[in-house]
């Protein structure tokens, strides 16, 4: 699997650790940015790591800045990503399973890289059910994108 990952000042050196983990379980890494610990704006980074997704150059995506939160808001504008802000194990599991997420932001000032690491393995290793329950949810999400996509 190909992941692309990018962070703000605020997740950089949480970046710094989950890159060569992921590396290590086997999987391919897109590092998009930041370098350093100096301030720069989110959306800078995650832009180019949704973009990625959506274009298929990679499976999927991780952002990480101070909360997450960010990240999220700005990852979730883009039509076609589902990006879940997961601090835990289970919902790590449960976004997958019930929500096949394709991007997934953290953030470096509420979680260690222990449980990082964690969430990143069980989101990574995770497949989406595939429920019909779920199937239709997803398809709802869909039709909101839809709408919105003609009605900025």
């Amino acid at each position: 699997m190909k992941i692309a990952i990018g962070a703000d000042h605020g997740g950089y050196r949480l970046k710094e650790i989950i890159v060569p983990f992921i590396e290590s379980l086997g999987h391919e890494v897109k590092d998009v940015g930041c370098t350093c610990e100096q301030s720069v704006d989110y959306p800078d980074y995650a832009l180019p790591v949704c973009d990625a997704v959506i274009s298929g150059e990679a499976d999927r995506g991780i952002l990480i800045c101070g909360t997450g939160i960010g990240m999220s808001i700005a990852a979730n504008k883009v039509p076609g990503i589902r990006c879940a802000l997961v601090h835990d194990m289970f919902s790590a599991q449960a976004t997958r399973d019930h929500n096949d997420t394709n991007v997934l932001a953290m953030g470096e000032r509420i979680i260690g890289p222990g449980v990082a690491q964690e969430i990143v393995r069980i989101w990574i290793e995770t497949p989406f059910s595939n429920g019909e329950r779920h199937v239709g949810r997803l398809n709802k999400v869909k039709q909101i994108e839809a709408k919105y996509e003609l009605h900025p």
